[in-house]
């Protein structure tokens, strides 16, 4: 096994870099896991689709459910020479932390 390329942001970090327009936050979760519940600022981007010359010149904190898959999107941004984090634990530490999770119309959503 081979050793991250992106580092690890925790979730009160991440909310900071975002809020000062520092940094995009980047949800790679699959579609009904986003249509389920997202971070109000979050960008989404299934993983699938996923291609680092979208985010070039951003510094971006990416997350899932719980960081597996975000942590393998922030490498792949890494590597492509971008400023990627993966955030410790994902939308599940978000949530846990009591950040709003909300569906596209706005109303309260859930982590999926």
């Amino acid at each position: 096994m081979t050793d991250s390329v992106a580092p690890q942001i925790d979730v009160t970090d991440a909310e900071e870099l975002v809020n000062q327009g520092r940094a995009l936050l980047l949800d790679v979760r699959e579609d009904f896991e986003w249509d389920a519940g997202h971070a109000p600022t979050a960008t989404h981007c299934a993983p699938a689709e996923l291609t680092p010359e979208r985010y070039g010149g951003s510094t971006v904190v990416v997350m899932c459910r719980s960081g597996g898959r975000s942590q393998k999107a922030a490498d792949t941004l890494c590597a492509a020479g971008i400023t990627a984090f993966n955030l410790t634990g994902g939308i599940t530490a978000w949530h846990a932390a009591g950040r709003s999770v909300v569906r596209d119309d706005g109303s309260f959503g859930t982590v999926a």
